[in-house]
């Protein structure tokens, strides 16, 4: 356990140092490119931050592998040798997963919904995470059994009413369909829904207390979500796919919860997809 410690406390020290290399871009005439699509953004700053939290790591763990939402040039090595930047979360042994800016369209708009988010896994399992909020000043951290926000203990909401909960939305609009179900369903059992355009931020705060529920109707990457749902489980939550079964990395949606109505939740998003 005693390394499971080690790893959280350099997450949290790379997330740290990642987030202050994008803040100095932030607010500036950053350039910006596309990637899949108009709205799959990505800046200089992204990938300058990316690589301040892979060095980071590396004064730690050379040898570990990276799970990155950005190509890392810093990463490739001859070919002779495994690449150390890898397409998923292996299986077993350690690695790291990293989102140097998650909420890149905040951050090129000016607002301060975005997050430098870093998780240590071991043999698959996280065993700790960070996710700092730069333009904001919070972070937070979750190692093997204890949750924080700034150093202070936080947990889930204690709310356990539906009609009380607020939840969460974090499908993006590229299927307006989609995305309209899952806003009336969440709408109809729910008190308010938000979206904050940052799935890390939107879980961190999940596990601080601030949403009950949030939801996301279509598989997520790795670097959106880990490190949150991480939080979310420590702090005493539920995390499961839309199906109910229990939420790994690669599966189908995200359903977190505060864990006082669960099934409740996933009645409503089962009522989005029929």
């Amino acid at each position: 356990m005693t390394d499971a410690h080690h790893r959280a406390a350099i997450a949290e020290r790379a997330a740290r140092a990642g987030g202050v290399v994008a803040r100095e871009q932030f607010q500036t005439a950053v350039a910006i490119e596309t990637k899949s699509d108009k709205t799959d953004l990505v800046t200089q700053a992204d990938r300058d931050a990316q690589q301040q939290v892979v060095a980071t790591i590396r004064e730690e763990f050379p040898n570990d592998r990276f799970v990155c939402e950005e190509d890392s040039p810093q990463l490739s090595g001859p070919e002779s040798e495994a690449p150390a930047q890898v397409d998923s979360v292996p299986a077993n042994g350690s690695a790291w997963i990293v989102d140097p800016i998650d909420g890149t369209t905040n951050f090129v708009r000016g607002s301060r919904a975005w997050t430098t988010s870093v998780t240590a896994v071991v043999d698959g399992e996280p065993v700790g995470s960070a996710t700092y909020m730069p333009a904001m000043g919070d972070l937070y951290a979750a190692g093997p059994e204890s949750v924080t926000r700034d150093g202070e203990t936080m947990t889930v909401s204690e709310r356990d009413d539906p009609e009380t909960f607020l939840a969460a939305i974090t499908n993006r609009w590229e299927d307006p369909a989609a995305f309209g179900d899952i806003c009336h369903a969440t709408g109809e059992a729910f008190a308010d829904v938000r979206r904050l355009g940052s799935f890390q931020a939107t879980l961190a705060q999940l596990a601080d207390g601030g949403f009950e529920t949030a939801v996301c109707t279509r598989r997520a990457n790795a670097w959106d979500t880990v490190a949150g749902v991480h939080m979310v489980r420590v702090a005493g939550g539920t995390v499961t796919d839309v199906h109910g079964d229990r939420w790994e990395h690669d599966s189908e949606g995200v359903v977190a919860s505060n864990g006082a109505d669960h099934e409740a939740v996933l009645s409503a998003v089962q009522a989005a997809l029929d």
